[in-house]
Order: C-alpha cells, then sequence, then structure tokens
C-alpha cells in the first residue's frame, strides 16, 4: 500500500491511497467468503456451500464492488493510523483509478484532529481578585433575616412603600389585553420593582377594594421587543394590604436565626460565608481568565465538525432551560432582537461553542505537555462523589457502571486537574 498525504487545511486532510494487485487479492478472498453465504448453488443449503464451489457462482459485478469495498475499508484504517493522523468524521471517499485484479486508487478526506501549538502556558497576565466583603452586603442579608421573621397585619389604610399587597391586573395595549400582562391575586410587595417604574409608585395612595388605572410606558430598553417604549393601561384592583412589621436586629433575634449568642456572632457568620462565597467565585473567573489567555497565546485551529457538535449541544440545553423558565426560543430570539434562529446559531451560539472547543483542545494539549492523568483511584473517589448525590437510588447508580458515563468523568476530572495545574504555575 502506497500513501501520500495532502493538507487541505489544519484541520482537513486528503489521503491518495494506492493498493496493488496482492492486497486486492486478499479482499476478493474475504468477498468472496462473505458472499459465498448467500449463493444458493444446487445439491447444498444456504449457507453451506463450500467457499470454492460458490466462488464460481457469485455474480462478478457484486464480486468486484464487494472487493473494492473490503479494500478500502481496510486500507483507510490503516493509512490513518500508519500516519497518525485522527479523523474526527467518515472519510469521503472517491475512486480515481481501478484495474480489476491489478489496482486501486482512490482519495479519503476527512476532518482531523489538529497540530495545537501552547503558547507560554507559565507567564500569562490574569490576576486573582481581593475578596473584599462591605457592610452594605452583611446589612442585606439581615435585612432579609429580619423580613423572614416579620409580623404582616391585615390594615384598612391607604397603602404605602413596604406593605405586602394583593392585586388583580389586566395591561392593555391600544385596548387590547397583551401577553404577560394579566395576574389574579398576584403578591406584590411595594417598594421591590417587581414591576416596569411607575406601577407600584401608582398603587400607593389607594385602599383595599379599589380599581384604578395606571397609564404607563415600558422602558426603551425592555426585554420584549413588542412592549418596549409601548404605552400601556393597566386596570389594576387592589385586593388586600398587609402591614409588614420587621423585628428589631436584638441578640434575641439572632438567636432565632441560628446558633448565635449575639448580633456580632451572626454578622461574622455571614461575613465567613460570603467571604467564602466570593472566593470560590473569584477562582473560577480567575481559571476562565486563564483558560482564555492560554488559547490566546496558543494555535487552536478548530474542526468545523467539532464546532456543529458543540452548537447543537448548546442549543438543545438552551431551549430545554427556557422550558423551564416558561419561555420559547422564538420568545427570547423576539425579545432579544435576533432577525432569525440562523443569525442567533450563527452569532451567540457559534461563538460560545468555538470558546469551548478551543478551550477542549489546548487543555488537552496542556496535560499532554504536563505529563498530567486522571489516576484510577482518582477517578473512582471522583465517582463515588456522585453515587453519594445520587443516595440509594439502584437505577441512577447504574449508569456509573457505564464506560461511556466512566469515560465522560474521568475527561472531566483530567480538566480539573489540568486547569488546576495552569492556576499553580501562573500563581
Amino acid at each position: 500500500m502506497k500513501t501520500s498525504v495532502k493538507n487541505i487545511s489544519e484541520t482537513r486532510v486528503e489521503l491518495t491511497i494506492t493498493l496493488n494487485a496482492e492486497e486486492l487479492a486478499i479482499a476478493e478472498q474475504v468477498a468472496v467468503t462473505r458472499l459465498a453465504r448467500d449463493v444458493k448453488v444446487p445439491g447444498f443449503r444456504k449457507g453451506k456451500t463450500p467457499v470454492a464451489v460458490a466462488a464460481k457462482n457469485i455474480n462478478p459485478i457484486s464480486l468486484q464492488e464487494e472487493t473494492v469495498n473490503n479494500a478500502i475499508s481496510k486500507a483507510v484504517s490503516e493509512a490513518f493510523t500508519e500516519k497518525d493522523i485522527r479523523v474526527l468524521d467518515r472519510p469521503a471517499v472517491e475512486v480515481k483509478k481501478l484495474v480489476p485484479g491489478e489496482m486501486l486508487e482512490f482519495t479519503a478526506e476527512a476532518e482531523i484532529l489538529p497540530k495545537i501549538k501552547l503558547g507560554n502556558y507559565k507567564k500569562l497576565k490574569a490576576k486573582i481578585e481581593k475578596v473584599v466583603v462591605k457592610d452594605s452586603e452583611i446589612d442585606e442579608i439581615i435585612e432579609r433575616m429580619r423580613k423572614g421573621f416579620s409580623e404582616k397585619t391585615d390594615v384598612k389604610r391607604e397603602a404605602k412603600i413596604g406593605d405586602e399587597t394583593t392585586i388583580n391586573f389586566i395591561g392593555k395595549k391600544d385596548g387590547v389585553a397583551f401577553d404577560g400582562g394579566t395576574g389574579n391575586n398576584y403578591p406584590l410587595t411595594l417598594g421591590s420593582n417587581q414591576f416596569i417604574p411607575g406601577f407600584e409608585e401608582g398603587i400607593v395612595g389607594h385602599k383595599a377594594g379599589e380599581t384604578f388605572d395606571l397609564e404607563l410606558t415600558f422602558p426603551a430598553d425592555y426585554g420584549s421587543a413588542e412592549l418596549k417604549g409601548t404605552k400601556v393601561t393597566f386596570t389594576t384592583t387592589l385586593v388586600a394590604i398587609k402591614e409588614v412589621k420587621l423585628p428589631e436586629l436584638t441578640d434575641e433575634l439572632a438567636a432565632k436565626a441560628g446558633p448565635f449568642k449575639t448580633v456580632a456572632d451572626l454578622k461574622a457568620d455571614i461575613k465567613r460565608e460570603l467571604t467564602s462565597q466570593k472566593e470560590h467565585e473569584i477562582n473560577e473567573k480567575l481559571k476562565d481568565d486563564l483558560v482564555s489567555q492560554l488559547i490566546e497565546a496558543s494555535h487552536v485551529p478548530v474542526p468545523e465538525i467539532l464546532i456543529t457538535d458543540q452548537s447543537q449541544s448548546i442549543e438543545k440545553d438552551f431551549v430545554n432551560n427556557l422550558m423551564y423558565q416558561g419561555l420559547s426560543l422564538d420568545q427570547y430570539l423576539e425579545n432579544k432582537g435576533f432577525e432569525s434562529k440562523e443569525k442567533w446559531l450563527e452569532t451567540e451560539v457559534k461563538t460560545t461553542a468555538t470558546k469551548r472547543v478551543q478551550a477542549g483542545l489546548v487543555l488537552a494539549e496542556l496535560s499532554k505537555a504536563e505529563k498530567i492523568e486522571a489516576t484510577s483511584a482518582e477517578l473512582e473517589a471522583h465517582i463515588e462523589t456522585y453515587r453519594q448525590q445520587y443516595g440509594k437510588n439502584p437505577e441512577a447508580l447504574k449508569q456509573f457502571e457505564q464506560p461511556e458515563v466512566r469515560r465522560d468523568i474521568a475527561n472531566r476530572l483530567l480538566t480539573e486537574k489540568t486547569v488546576d495545574r495552569l492556576v499553580e504555575l501562573n500563581k
């Protein structure tokens, strides 16, 4: 077998493969053996005909087609392996020359895993941010805690900011009700800014049982293209008003909130939790920044087939997340001002997919450069963590015995170790 390689691009290659008479003869013997199973010869049961006898009764055209297919299949696999080329899809084959029994020449074109050239991954510029917890952040959490212990009392007075109300409303644009503009027995705390500007303020001064119109305009940057900048009327009924009385912040209240003796203990615990949370967020941002910088510093060609696969995965996950929010993809596209789904796929989705593929390729190359491996013991410990999350659900636990699931977990573990090593090298 003779093989020549033509690099069409950094991610696509064409092999020209030539087979000789001896190699075609071997492929023909394989073809005869397979086709002999289906040949009917008088005096023999189907599938029991001796190969030598069956060969004389095989359709020559079928034999030639099967021989060529066998020869190509075997040669393609061996040629890419011999040249140490990792293909990402089934090669497209085209026969160039065939002399039955003497020679076969064909090309095999495929997308391949490209060669990655790492940049200087030990001198990246990302810096870890300093953790700062503001008093206002602690106060905000304490305020939410106080609201959790608040006393709520029905009142007959006029509504004011801070009250908890129950309302019915219907929004109309040019006299016609619009989607998402209607609510019944809707709970609304005045001053929470849940609604567009002017709505909550418009309820202030009214009493329970009153019905009134609120003439408002949606903000110019509102999410819905149909409503942004639009004048509407909300016909609103104030069903009930509750006055919310917050308890004083005392040591007794701190003790109700948890194992704390004093307000100072409570504030110290909140500060520890916020510090831990911010440290985690900062570390994750540092990892993302370092990976992005590594991609920028390296040469990372991206095969189109990997972008397509990743884009499909992103689209599927995104649509599922929208469903959980009660939205459709069409609604999202309209709200964000995309002309079409294709435009969204080409810009937002493809950009994200490309970055993910590049990250995977460059980290895989880094793991080789730094000789990072995920040991069997580490993998089992990682899998055990997942098992504990599923408790005693036998069906869920079975998946961790599946080879593909274990490979996926091993790949994630290797990626985590590689990113950790990248952080370590750049501290």
